[in-house]
């Protein structure tokens, strides 16, 4: 079985067996960001998890999309209280099960927490059993994939993700959208012909 805690070797790409790789998140020019389509017959999942301040209230959400940038699926759940990395983790390890369900099994995983990627890259130690928990759970999820790769990009790149997670919030309710809400279709739109957005400081 895969283990994250054995991954990390170089800061640039690390490959975990010949099924996942790891890779920084990619951009255009420096200080601008861009959401990148997959190649033909790759998933690429965005996923974002959204953590209120003072009431530790969380969702989650992520979005599928394919190499043409058209939308497959989009996924949005209140949580409960939790902290801000497993809202994180817990939006990729959902969006890991519906990528299962779904038969899609070259995906490219791609989310903004950086402190995800220093939990799973840097193999920074953690103490919590809720974390060590989903981390298994999503080694065992991605053992059953063809092939996986996991970039981290700024959240101006991942706009979708990020108002899916924040529509979480407001549900009763776990929920998959089978077509873009108008909440999020004009970001869909606009990641299609690659928009790009400077980073906010």
């Amino acid at each position: 079985m895969a283990s994250f805690s054995r991954i990390l070797r170089c800061q640039t790409i690390v490959v975990l067996n010949p099924i996942c790789s790891i890779v920084r998140g990619r951009h255009s020019v420096p200080g601008t960001f861009t959401w990148r389509k997959p190649d033909a017959g790759c998933t690429k999942l965005n996923f974002d998890g959204s953590t209120k301040n003072g009431t530790g209230l969380s969702s989650i959400g992520g979005i599928f999309r394919d190499h043409k940038a058209e939308f497959m699926l989009g996924y949005a759940e209140s949580i409960g209280q939790k902290t801000s990395t497993v809202a994180e983790l817990t939006a990729l390890h959902r969006g890991l099960e519906l990528a299962l369900e779904n038969g899609w099994r070259d995906v490219w995983l791609e989310g903004d927490a950086m402190t995800l990627i220093d939990i799973i890259v840097h193999r920074r130690p953690v103490r919590s059993e809720e974390v060590q928990r989903i981390i298994g759970d999503i080694n065992l999820i991605i053992s059953e994939l063809g092939s996986c790769n996991l970039t981290h990009i700024y959240r101006e790149g991942n706009r979708a993700a990020d108002r899916f997670a924040k529509m979480g919030h407001k549900l009763p309710e776990p929920r998959i959208w089978r077509n873009p809400p108008k909440e999020v279709l004009p970001i869909v739109i606009e990641d299609a012909k690659c928009k790009s957005f400077q980073r906010r400081m």
